[in-house]
């Protein structure tokens, strides 16, 4: 299959989890903007490690949007890890159900019957 045989369903779970590639990625960079002598090598490990799952997760997005049957799984841990940071940020309502709905989405997205038979090679 191709990007134009993806899906609406493939497409909608590709499109938000390369937002949420790209929320991370600005939050590594973030990080960067405020290091301080005090944080240095924490500072840098962790802008490194945000920048690393953003660039995974951007590029596991492209690959679900051009129908690559491997990058799903990758996906499928990202959101249900983020359900799991939803649960951690409950005290602050917004954030959590912001973050559960988008994980829910793309899992409906990429377990959607479409989107299966799509991502089915064989």
């Amino acid at each position: 299959m191709t990007r134009a045989e993806a899906p609406p369903p493939l497409v909608v779970a590709a499109s938000l989890a390369a937002v949420e590639g790209l929320v991370i990625g600005i939050l590594g960079i973030a990080e960067l903007v405020h290091l301080s002598s005090g944080r240095l090598t924490m500072g840098v490990t962790t802008a490194v490690f945000f920048a690393a799952y953003a660039a995974g997760l951007v590029f596991c997005a492209w690959q679900v949007n051009r129908c690559t049957p491997w990058a799903r799984s990758p996906l499928v841990l990202s959101q249900l890890i983020q359900l799991g940071i939803a649960w951690n940020f409950r005290d602050l309502p917004a954030v959590a159900i912001a973050l559960a709905v988008v994980a829910v989405v793309v899992l409906g997205g990429l377990f959607h019957p479409a989107s299966m038979k799509a991502l089915d090679h064989e």
